[in-house]
């Protein structure tokens, strides 16, 4: 049994792990969160009491922190006595948090796969690159650590397991579809970091196809989902995090990740990208400094988390997975909806940080009880699903189905 969360970051996603975090406090003890600008965790802490999200009294603090320091995050991390670590601060962290848990004994929870700030969509399978090298030294010193429990990655790799396990004898193919119909009432902006939201986009799409990597061109192959609630939606093929573990671990069938985007939004990035401003790479100016150009972008473009108070609309995402069940053809479609005005009006932050930031607390939640304490690093599909989707289901994410037998709610009690 585990308790007490030292949560690493204070964005959108950071808010809605810290007052899921608060609104569980009986199951996972203190709360500790950490950020370079204590501010920011001083805000979030305000959040949290302005709604009176604690359930029982504790601990709730802020640290300042840089946590690619791992002596510092050590530190912090004894101090605290947070024998679980959220780390939901940018992709650029992962593997010197990581390497703090594991130094630590702490139980370790991310949301992506770990980023170089010079390299932009690696050579798959990704994982393979940073966190799947340190799986042995998990293993071996016995410390849980649970790989992109997100929303995407994460509840979808869920789907899928649940998929596999329940609903088909085999899987052939399991597409992700990720479809954002809200809308925030700025010219352009992104839902995540901009630095990391566009470096999704700007490189090599990878799928898994047909026993083997394929790859393609952003924005090269589209197709309409007619989705429930949020109906006919456009999604365009893409790389995404998930494919790189589910193409190891769902026995051979294909994985493709679609998300959708407008017509406006491909229109700015493109001509984003095709005069270089999203280049992660540094430019000479004429006075001789230099610059990352898509680090400029991100100091022009909205922060994510001042979306939230006018965000409108809902999300849908879900898994289609098709295959063979008593020797006959299916398709199942098993998938969430959230709305952006009632993540705001319950965390204060809009619904893609609320479908990111809710799955990890759960993760969390499963690691204090012992269901998820599997003290060797896995990813979310190599765990049974149904504790993990029970509680998101208690928690604000509700899962639901839509097959052959209509469309419902999966209860896992």
């Amino acid at each position: 049994m585990k308790k007490n969360v030292l949560i690493i970051g204070a964005g959108g996603v950071a808010q809605v792990v810290a007052h899921k975090c608060a609104q569980n406090n009986d199951v996972l003890g203190d709360i500790n969160i950490a950020s370079r600008t204590k501010e920011k965790c001083d805000a979030i802490i305000a959040s949290i009491g302005e709604k009176n999200a604690m359930k029982t009294d504790g601990v709730l603090a802020g640290h300042a922190l840089d946590a690619m320091d791992i002596e510092a995050t050590k530190a912090l991390i004894k101090q605290t006595n947070s024998e679980i670590v959220i780390n939901v601060g940018t992709a650029f962290l992962n593997m010197s948090v990581m390497r703090a848990c594991l130094d630590t004994g702490a139980a370790y929870i991310d949301t992506a796969i770990h980023e170089e700030p010079g390299k932009i969509c690696e050579t798959p399978p990704w994982y393979g690159n940073y966190e799947w090298k340190r799986a042995d030294e998990a293993a071996e010193k016995g410390v849980t650590v649970i790989l992109g429990a997100g929303f995407d990655p994460g509840v979808v790799n869920a789907y899928a397991a649940l998929a596999k396990n329940d609903y088909f004898d085999k899987v052939t193919d399991v597409d992700i579809v990720d479809i954002n119909a809200g809308s925030h009432g700025k010219y352009f902006a992104t839902n995540f970091d901009p630095e990391i939201n566009f470096r999704e986009f700007t490189g090599v799409v990878y799928s898994w196809q047909n026993g083997q990597w394929q790859t393609n061109k952003m924005f090269e192959i589209g197709k309409t989902y007619d989705l429930p609630v949020v109906g006919p939606s456009t999604a365009y093929l893409c790389g995404h995090d998930e494919v790189h573990s589910l193409a190891k671990n769902m026995d051979g069938a294909d994985v493709r990740f679609w998300m959708g985007f407008g017509d406006h939004y491909i229109n700015v990035f493109t001509v984003l990208k095709s005069i270089g401003l999203l280049s992660e790479q540094p430019v000479k100016l004429a006075d001789g400094s230099e610059v990352v150009p898509l680090k400029v972008v991100k100091a022009c473009l909205p922060d994510p988390a001042s979306l939230a108070p006018e965000y409108t609309g809902k999300t849908c995402i879900g898994d289609f997975v098709k295959g063979l069940k008593d020797g006959k053809e299916r398709e199942v479609f098993i998938y969430n909806v959230a709305d952006h005005k009632d993540a705001y009006n319950e965390v204060g932050s809009q619904g893609i940080s609320y479908t990111a930031g809710v799955p990890p607390v759960a993760a969390a939640m499963l690691i204090a009880s012992g269901e998820w304490d599997v003290k060797r690093m896995a990813n979310v599909e190599e765990l049974d699903p149904k504790p993990f989707l029970n509680i998101l289901n208690n928690i604000g994410l509700p899962t639901r189905i839509k097959d052959e037998n209509g469309d419902r709610a999966l209860d896992f009690s």
